[in-house]
This record gives structure tokens, sequence and C-alpha cells, in this order.
């Protein structure tokens, strides 16, 4: 086993690590913004650094400068492609799919044929497989599915209300995402609680926000659903609602479908409710300066997460642990501090001073004679998927 390279392409950007054969990072970049005028590059090896403008019209160019960075003589990590064993491909949804497959025609087409289930990812996941297939051709190409780890739920927990042809003709029913994050962060806690199947509820909370179950090592129940909008509310997506309003705001207010799914996706949640952005910061800024509407965005974000780990708590039976993760969970002392206190029917203690300080790193905020842990421990899901795309090719 040589050298594992890992992607994550978005929409707008491109994330990629290098890791050594041990699994430690050579190298990791992102090129952001890609398509804009303002398209930037960060990109690092061990202390030296690369944070810089640059022209990448589509993912094709954008790749192209990847790979450049990775053969470059001060800030590469190979000398030729040849030493790549793997590389690793995120994909959001991966349908009924099990577990961690080698990229096949048969299996992009596949994938190609749910694409609408997750319209923010899936498409420019795919087309990172399809440039870097043409790129090194000769790497083995793997993909590390994000709903992978939640194909253990039981059918109660995935299965819709409705006639059960919908699932058995159409494949309707919940599927779950983040997996990659929320089993980095399962497996890590349990060996910080030196168990080896501990009883979790993990929280990984960013622009995307889902809530996991996780019983025995295993996911039994995941709050998003057949698409990444179910469960709680997000940066921009709403979360659980009532599917009436739809046809209400159709039918009475002349809204087309397309407006309305755009709506959901891209402007509600906390940038719908505060009228002013999609990240935390900017809005616990504005909250403490007065805002209102930031205020309730704040409310309504934390309280439907605690009413999940309520929910999950039951799910679960005893949590040994409530893991906070992501972006928001990893940097919001606040966020937590709201969301805990709604927990103290469940025994949940935090101490203060541990959770102001737990700023992206690995922490136990728990206060003493609390009855369930309460961790924040930073995800890594590109460490996740290395280990993954390796084992897949037999590393």
């Amino acid at each position: 086993m040589n050298k594992i390279l890992v992607l994550n392409c978005g929409s707008s950007s491109i994330k990629y690590r290098l890791f050594d054969n041990r699994f430690n990072t050579i190298l990791i970049g992102k090129i952001d913004r890609i398509g804009e005028k303002n398209t930037s590059i960060a990109h690092s090896r061990g202390k030296l650094a690369l944070n810089e403008h640059v022209k990448a019209g589509n993912h094709r160019q954008a790749i192209a400068l990847m790979i450049r960075m990775l053969h470059d003589r001060k800030l590469g990590g190979i000398k030729s492609a040849n030493e790549i064993s793997v590389i690793g491909h995120r994909m959001v949804h991966g349908g009924q799919m099990a577990s961690t497959a080698l990229v096949s025609d048969a299996m992009v087409n596949y994938l190609k044929s749910f694409e609408m289930l997750a319209p923010l990812h899936n498409p420019h996941n795919i087309e990172g497989i399809k440039e870097m297939k043409k790129a090194m051709p000769h790497i083995p190409q793997v993909i590390v599915f994000d709903t992978e780890f939640h194909q253990t739920m039981p059918r109660k927990a995935y299965m819709y209300g409705l006639p059960y042809s919908f699932f058995d003709k159409y494949a309707v029913r919940k599927y779950g995402f983040h997996g990659t994050s929320h089993k980095y962060v399962s497996r890590r806690a349990a060996q910080i609680l030196k168990r080896k199947k501990p009883n979790l509820i993990t929280c990984h909370l960013g622009a995307g926000s889902s809530i996991t179950a996780v019983k025995e090592g295993k996911s039994i129940d995941t709050s998003m659903g057949m698409t990444p909008l179910e469960g709680v509310m997000m940066g921009t997506r709403t979360g659980d609602m009532d599917p009436a309003i739809m046809e209400y705001l159709a039918k009475r207010h002349n809204f087309s479908y397309d407006e309305l799914f755009d709506t959901m996706n891209n402007k509600s949640g906390l940038l719908g409710v505060s009228g002013i952005s999609k990240d935390m910061r900017v809005i616990e800024g504005r909250a403490k300066k007065g805002n209102e509407r930031c205020r309730l965005a704040i409310e309504m974000f934390c309280y439907r997460i605690a009413k999940y780990i309520g929910a999950y708590a039951v799910a679960v039976g005893k949590p040994d642990a409530i893991v906070f993760t992501a972006g928001i969970g990893e940097n919001s002392p606040e966020t937590r501090k709201r969301i805990c206190g709604y927990l103290e029917i469940l025994g949940v203690k935090v101490d203060s001073r541990k959770n102001s300080n737990a700023i992206a790193k690995e922490t136990d905020i728990s206060k003493k004679g609390s009855r369930i842990k309460v961790l924040v421990i930073p995800t890594n899901e590109e460490l996740m998927m290395a280990k993954e795309a390796a084992e897949a090719i037999g590393g």
C-alpha cells in the first residue's frame, strides 16, 4: 500500500487530502468557489502553505489544478501518479448500497438514476469521479457512500407510512446521510468511553445537520430521510414540515413545484427564519445585538435538535453519550449549551467552563454527576474515507 487520495467534490468546491500508508496526512487542500471570479485554493503540506486566487471555470479545470499541486516540487506529495494506490470519492446518496464500491460504468449509471434525490451533491460527486478516471485511468477508484452507515437501520425505522408498494416498486424509504461522519465519531467515542459497542446519539451539526441513534455501534435510526431535506432545521433546509404545505402554496398561491422545492432546500432553515445568513456565527452575533429573528432561528434550531435527541434516547435505550461534531457542533458552545439545557430530564449536565473552551477540539464537556456523557469530537470524514478505500482494495 502506497498513498491514498480522497476527494469530496461539491457544487462549487473540491476538498482533497493525500495520506501515506499509515493514514498520516501528507497534504490537504480545498479549491473553493469554482466557476466564479474569486476562485481560490488553500493547500498545505506540513508547515508549507499556499493561499491564493486561481482560475478554474469548472470542475475539470479545478481537478487539473489539484493534480498539478499533488506533483508540485515543494508542496506536492507525489512524483508520479503510480505512487497512489487508490482514490476514494465521497458520494452523498448511495441508494441501498451497503458497502464501499469500486468505480465502474454500471455503478455510475446506477448512481445517476437517482441523483435527483441529492441534487446539491450527487451530480458533482459523479463529475469528480469521471474527471479522475480520465486523469488517472490506471489507479483504482472507490466510492464511499454517506448512506452506507445507515443500512443497519431496521425496517420499522426506515419505512414510511405509505403503501408498501411505494417501497417495493420505487425504493421509497429513509436512507440517511452524513454516515461517514457519524461512523467516525461513533468509533472515536467508543475509544474515549473504552466501550466496544456503546449506545450513542451523534449530532452532526453544520450547514447540513443530522442526528443518529447508534445502538451497540450500529446506526438504528437517523433524522435525514430519503433525501437530505428531512430532519432537523438546517442552514438553508426546512427539515421536517407538513407536506400539505406544498399543496396549499401551489393551489392557493400559484407557486410551482420547482419554486417550492428550491425554497425548501436553499432558502429556508436558519437563512429563511433569520433573513440574514445561514452561518450560525453571523446569526449568534446578530442575536447578541438584539435581532429577534436571529434569536428565533437559534431557538428553533436548538429545540428541534433536542427533540430528536430525546426521541433517540428512547430508540437506543440507555445512551452512554451524546456526541457533537461538524462546524456548529464543534465550534458553537452557545448552541451546545442551549440544546443540553432541554435535556436535564435525561440527567444531562454540562460543565460551563469545559463547554466554553471546547472549540474544534476533542473534549468531554460533561459535568460531574451527568447521567449521560457529553462529548465534542471533531469529525474526520477524509480519514474514514481513506481507511474504507484502502479496505476496499485489500489494503
